[in-house]
């Protein structure tokens, strides 16, 4: 055990205090032995085998590994229970704690929890990688709520929580059913004297809220519930959030008496732990170690620990401090506790809002604002008031507002003696404050506003929720009345996000004061404001422009806030121009509401009904295994990658003497231990499993180093010291053009017409040229990369469990890198927490490092890759260039299409030719144009190989395409919409590569989304808001897609499925297609249940593996479900052939008898399925030929709002139709469409990534900037459409696919880029404002930046011109 306090400390604590340092996990008591002080909550638990707890990002931003933590409150006397973020609590921040992981809250043997039986119902987990922690989360509101809580409460307890599969909304669905309001539990929830207060959460008399001393109760309450089991277990009908089952663990009677105690632990390489519990206690331990870190919620140190790679040598864990946690509202202020959590104070603050005086609170409205987007619930749950003020981050959001709000920082000394300062003189440079050796924060006091005194906060992110600022502020102004005039008497601004520090605008604060508040002051101070905050060309963070507009924005956004809160109620003369008041209305989500509509074609038992994903239970539970899930042997490796620090160069030498002496180092390989052959690639063998003479990207593998724990491998991987000879390096599109640094042979060309001869003949009205850059994208599929690999049979065959969409891929490499017959090696892939294309060839060359010290060291090796390295090292979406030349007809009419088109590849070619090829075959998107000429080609960069990504280039293509779609309405005065109808392909409609268009639907389903969606009372709605509101507008758009089902390399278009019918009547399905939340194993079963006619539950699908369906194709292209579901009915048939014999002489009641007669009869009950997909195949040399089996069509709607003078937006309504013939399960369909949707969102106006180019020269070249989720947003839930509703178009069956179904998993993706010309379309209302009605580019993604400065108004016209463009990586 550590020594948990000394002598003299364990007389003060009395009888009761602990001699050990202990944990309840699950309702089971843990003791904590000393030497941990380096682990996570969440390794912990991992390492104990709860392996429900996922992580998937380890920096709090993705939600996948939160827990519920629950501690008696003695102060309170309640149990107060949080949602926290396992992979960044220490392990013995939660000692003395109860810790309910999702194993927890409910399983399949004991039964499911309601809120994990609603989740899997309502087909609210996919992949389900990130579902324990939606559970978590919920769970931990609901254990905590004291009554029903709101659907905004549900929301915003999720916002900690991301998803790259389902789009939220069934997920919003599943937890909305709690928020019932007549529920017969909750009714009870306000006890009268003497009744037991009546858990939300599970029905029963509860401790949770009693405000009653402890006694022999709880233990009642204990025995009651637990029954000297785990759980009662109960049973219900319904889960409609009326009924609760009783299966809550209740707070462990140990804790509740137990006291709590100093801890002084260790961990490893010298790690010290303290946890003090009185406030002279932290002052000798901070004398005793100046250079120690305080730590509560460890929502910074350790980000900077474990990401930034930073030592420190002593923690003092301070959340327990009584005198750091107060909060005491008093007649001039509030006094805060330098340790009070962020939640706590949130609460606290609404409190006192509702208690006090309006004009009093203005700063707390401003604080509690700031923290509602200040991070999710897990963060604000552990975060602290002191944590957040010390860090000192520049981009602080409180810090701004505590410096305007004249807030006074109390700072105590080793002494116990306390002075005080300024906020605005506390921060002194980047991360550096006004504290002295042995000093501490010891509180805040933040002082009532007086009256006509008014403090705001501002705040602009690249998403709304859970991010980090771009600018934020905080700004005060007190007004008082001389004549009729009201004048500054005093005032402070403060900025986040535009110096190393928050910096307070001084020169303009002292200018505003003694002036009169008007039109002519703000003006005025505009231009002070302009030299006040400076900004140089190369700024760390970039988009130098639009950070300088957003300080003036802000300011103007303060200015007519201050004059409307006036001119309400004391001055005319203050008053807002009504179209104005958009620029101080605060943005208000109402809750996501949500359409699905589709009919229901059954065929058989099981075929066209919508069941639920056959995953679902065990993914609600955590009971789903993922490769990294699986358990390690006694003698297991971990193993970490050597990588390439420049983006070309070659290797003078390689150092790993300080490797070889790290802790629990094992082995480093090099190229030179490779067995086989080094060369590898998934189309040319143009990379190597280890660099051996040049580099050609930052995070190219140079070797992989094995050691006992995944920590030790890192840590040794980065003592590996490699020398080099930098070398140039092409990092863009635009250098590769200019060097011609192509990939080899990768030209192509498409021609329809005669492109020149049309430009010639004098027909077109006009033509246009320009230019479109696309941005590439991150799958961030929530599993990270994983590979576990092991020899047998002392190294004669070789077994892998991997995250992969390819398995035959993984075997061919690892064969091929250890010079083996693929027969010797085995692939097996159970499920993927995603995949989206970035497992289907950038994951095989991890194992192909890994497999090198498992086979040579005859030992098992995992590889996991952490979420950065992972970001940089695995590619992600081509980000692609083109050039076109339009010609059309006065009324629209297109008549050619000259077209060049550039992808950046990366490094090496893998699938860049196929995605560049898809991108040509669909630059016409859904539109006849009777001349094309389109010319593609590959560029080799110094930057990660890019890869397959959900679209496969198509999207791409299709988005240049409505680029100059758009343009052409322009320069011929019409509508989008109409230029695209006049152009629509139909039935018989030959494409530029000589396709026929067959069952076209794109007239019906056109027609049908513009209807449903009153197009033209949606237009002139639009056309009013934006009249009347100068300062946000709304756009509309209507965006059809035509994509082409089928791989273009013919030979992959194959499958083969293994069918095993048992004599009890189950069916083991095993094929070779990968599930990763697609629901392929379940539409295939659905198959297989129908073909048999049995219920859908006696089929079993268990996992894809290479010895049982050899030489499969990677589970793509969305053609999955066409190939192993047509392959599964070949080889259902077959059996069903061999039986019909006995079934035809014979009335067998059931399909089990019928099973047993023919194993009797010695029939042969498996049969191997084989399908090939008829009539495709191109020729490039022709240009001519039928690359694709058949067309998914589809359209989207959208409504947008933008703000103007910030670049923030919100999609207010998105309706989407597509055509999938017959679904063989419409309830997974939908969830493919919305989640595509979501994440086509992302692509098109969030997600933006950053390289160290050109463009950003404040990033080390070949870089990746955003390289995990703080700096890289995908969609979250707040991004969501208010209104979303998605149909399948009617009466279309498919006669080129399984049971007359389509494809589903690419098509909707492109529908999402409706949004960005939704906010086009908004931008032009705005920029027409200021009289400004020419055609201009919009950059994917249309970030706040691009919506902001293309929004032309007074406050950008200092820092750009009309034509300016904001840098893009491309």
């Amino acid at each position: 055990m550590g020594s948990l306090k000394n002598d003299e400390e364990i007389e003060q604590m009395g009888d009761g205090s602990a001699k050990e340092a202990i944990l309840y996990v699950n309702g089971v008591r843990k003791v904590l032995p000393d030497g941990l002080a380096h682990l996570t909550l969440l390794e912990y638990l991992r390492d104990s085998g709860l392996t429900g707890t996922k992580l998937g990002c380890g920096e709090g931003g993705c939600g996948a590994c939160t827990v519920m933590v629950s501690q008696y409150d003695k102060s309170t006397k309640t149990c107060v229970h949080r949602a926290v973020n396992a992979c960044l609590a220490p392990l013995y921040s939660v000692e003395g704690m109860h810790v309910i992981t999702v194993e927890g809250v409910g399983n399949r043997r004991i039964g499911l929890h309601p809120i994990q039986e609603s989740l899997a119902r309502s087909h609210g987990s996919q992949c389900g990688f990130c579902t324990p922690g939606f559970i978590m989360s919920m769970y931990a509101l609901l254990r905590s709520s004291r009554e029903p809580p709101a659907e905004e409460q549900i929301e915003e307890c999720l916002a900690g929580n991301l998803c790259r599969c389902t789009g939220y909304r069934p997920i919003v669905d599943a937890f909305r059913v709690f928020a019932k309001t007549d529920d017969a539990l909750y009714t009870n929830t306000n006890p009268k004297e003497g009744e037991e207060f009546v858990c939300p959460s599970t029905g029963k008399p509860c401790s949770c809220r009693l405000k009653v001393p402890v006694d022999d109760k709880c233990a009642s309450v204990h025995n009651t519930a637990c029954g000297g089991e785990r759980y009662n277990i109960s049973s219900y009908s319904e889960v409609d959030g009326s009924k609760y089952t009783e299966k809550e663990l209740i707070f462990p009677p140990e804790l509740l008496l137990r006291k709590l105690t100093p801890l002084s632990l260790t961990g490893f390489n010298g790690l010290k732990w303290y946890r003090p519990v009185r406030l002279q206690h932290v002052l000798d331990l901070k004398a005793k170690y100046p250079d120690a870190k305080l730590v509560i919620g460890n929502s910074e140190v350790g980000i900077e620990m474990r990401l930034k790679r930073l030592q420190y040598q002593t923690l003092i864990h301070v959340a327990n401090v009584p005198e750091l946690n107060i909060l005491n509202v008093k007649e001039d202020g509030i006094e805060i506790g330098a340790s009070v959590k962020l939640s706590d104070l949130l609460q606290v603050l609404r409190k006192v809002i509702d208690e006090r005086a309006a004009h009093e609170t203005s700063s707390c409205k401003g604080i509690v604002e700031q923290l509602k987007w200040f991070a999710g619930t897990q963060i604000k749950n552990v975060a602290s008031v002191g944590g957040n003020i010390c860090t000192a981050s520049p981009i602080s959001d409180l810090n701004p507002l505590w410096m305007a709000a004249k807030a006074e920082f109390r700072i105590v000394d080793s002494k116990g003696g306390i002075r005080a300062t300024q906020a605005d003189k506390f921060f002194l440079g980047y991360r550096k404050v006004d504290l002295q050796s042995g000093e501490i924060l010891h509180s805040v006091f933040l002082p009532w506003t007086g009256q006509f005194e008014y403090v705001k906060e501002f705040k602009q992110a690249h998403r709304r929720e859970d991010d980090i600022a771009i600018v934020n502020a905080g700004m005060r102004v007190s007004l008082e009345e001389k004549g009729n005039q009201w004048v500054v008497s005093d005032a402070s601004i403060a900025y986040g996000g535009v110096a190393p520090l928050s910096l307070a605008a001084v020169k303009t604060g002292k200018f505003l004061i003694g002036k009169s508040w008007n039109q002519e002051l703000f003006l005025a101070a505009l231009q002070v404001l302009e030299t006040d905050v400076l900004l140089n060309e190369n700024a760390p963070g970039g988009m130098v422009e639009f950070r300088k507009s957003l300080t003036c924005s802000f300011f103007f956004k303060f200015f007519m806030w201050v004059s409307h809160q006036m001119g309400g109620d004391n001055s005319a003369s203050l008053s807002v121009p009504l179209s104005h008041l958009s620029a101080v209305q605060p943005f208000s989500r109402p809750s996501v509401m949500g359409s699905q509509d589709y009919e229901i074609q059954k065929l058989g038992t099981s075929v066209g009904s919508p069941e639920v994903h056959l995953s679902a239970k065990l993914q609600v539970t955590g009971e789903a295994e993922y490769a990294d899930d699986a358990p390690m042997p006694s003698n297991g490796l971990h193993a970490a990658l050597v990588l390439s620090q420049k983006p070309h160069a070659r290797i003078v030498s390689i150092d790993d003497s300080e490797a070889k002496s790290s802790p629990g180092f094992a082995g480093i390989f090099l190229s030179k231990d490779v067995p086989g052959d080094n060369r590898i690639g998934a189309v040319a063998e143009d990379e190597e499993t280890f660099a051996t003479e040049f580099v050609t990207c930052v995070g190219q593998v140079i070797g992989v180093v094995v050691a006992d724990t995944h920590e030790n491998a890192k840590l040794a991987a980065r003592k590996v010291h490699v020398e080099y000879e930098e070398l140039p390096a092409v990092l863009t599109i635009r250098e590769a053009i200019i060097a011609g640094s192509y990939h080899p042979n990768t030209e192509k060309c498409l021609k329809s017409g005669d492109v020149d001869a049309c430009f010639r003949s004098g027909e077109c009205y006009k033509i246009i040229e320009g230019e479109v850059q696309v941005g590439g994208q991150e799958h961030f599929y929530l599993e990270p990369q994983s590979s576990f690999i092991w020899t047998m049979d002392g190294g004669n065959e070789v077994h892998m469990i991997s995250s992969t969409q390819a398995p035959h891929k993984h075997q061919k490499y690892v064969a091929h890198v250890l010079g083996l017959p693929l027969s010797k090696v085995v692939c097996k892939t159970k499920r993927l927490g995603g995949g989206f294309g970035g497992k289907e060839t950038r994951s095989a060359f991890i194992a192909a490092a890994a497999c090198v010290p498992s086979y040579l060291l005859n030992r098992p090796v995992k590889i996991t890759l952490d979420r950065d390295i992972d970001m940089m090292t695995t590619g992600q979406r081509h980000s692609f260039l083109g050039k076109y030349k339009v010609g059309f007809t006065k009324e629209g009419k297109l008549l050619a299409l000259d077209l060049e088109i550039y992808n950046n590849a990366g490094n090496s070619l893998d699938l860049s030719l196929s995605i560049l090829e898809r991108a040509m075959f669909h630059s016409d998107n859904v539109y006849a144009i009777p001349n094309v000429r389109i010319v593609g080609r590959v560029c080799f960069t110094n930057l990660p190989s890019n890869t397959a990504f959900r679209g496969f280039g198509g999207p791409q293509g299709m988005i240049i395409a409505e680029n100059w779609i758009q343009r052409v309405a322009v320069e011929v005065n019409k509508t989008p919409e109409e230029i695209k109808e006049i152009n629509f392909q139909g039935e018989g409609s030959i494409t530029h590569y000589g396709q026929q268009l067959q069952h076209c639907t794109l007239a019906p389903l056109w027609n049908e989304l513009k209807l449903s969606s009153d197009f033209c009372k949606a237009r002139e709605d639009v056309n009013h808001f934006n009249r009347h509101n100068r300062w946000k507008k709304r756009g509309l758009a209507m965006v059809p897609t035509k994509f082409g089902i089928s791989f273009t390399a013919k030979f992959m278009n194959q499958a083969g499925a293994l069918v095993n019918v048992y004599t009890d009547g189950t069916v083991l399905v095993t094929h070779g297609g990968v599930e990763m939340g697609q629901g392929l194993h379940t539409k295939v079963a659905q198959v297989a249940a129908s073909a048999f006619n049995i219920p859908l539950s006696s089929v079993f699908i268990s996992e894809t593996s290479t010895d049982k369906v050899p030489n499969a194709s990677p589970t793509a292209a969305s053609a999955s479900s066409d190939l192993y579901g047509a392959a599964v009915l070949d080889a259902c048939e077959q059996i069903k052939a061999r039986m019909e014999p006995v079934s035809s002489k014979h009335n067998f009641t059931s399909f089990a008898e019928l099973a047993s007669a023919c194993y009797f009869q010695r029939i042969d009950l498996s049969a191997h399925g084989f399908y090939i997909t008829p009539n495709i195949g191109f020729d490039w040399i022709t240009g001519q030929g039928d690359p694709f089996s058949y067309f998914t069509y589809g359209a989207a709607f959208a409504e947008v709002e933008i703000d103007t003078l910030t670049g923030d937006f919100h999609t207010r309504t998105a309706n989407i139709i597509l055509d999938l013939g017959y679904s063989i399960n419409p309830a997974i369909d939908v969830g493919q469409i919305e989640g595509a949707f979501l994440q086509g969102l992302g692509w098109a106006a969030l997600e933006e990534l950053k390289w160290g180019d050109e463009a950003h020269k404040w990033i080390p070249p070949g870089c990746l900037y955003t390289c995990g989720p703080g700096s890289y947003k995908i969609p979250s839930l707040n991004d969501v459409p208010f209104k979303f509703n998605v149909s399948l178009l009617k009466g279309h069956p498919n006669v080129k696919a399984i049971h007359s179904s389509k494809a589903v998993g690419e098509p909707p993706f492109f529908l999402a880029s409706v949004v960005l010309f939704a906010i086009k379309d908004a931008i032009i209302a705005a920029r027409a404002e200021v009289g400004h009605h020419e055609w201009f580019p919009l950059d994917s993604p249309a970030t706040p930046e691009r919506i902001r400065m293309a929004c032309l108004d007074q406050f950008t016209e200092p820092f750009i011109t009309s034509d300016f463009r904001p840098k893009l990586s491309i």
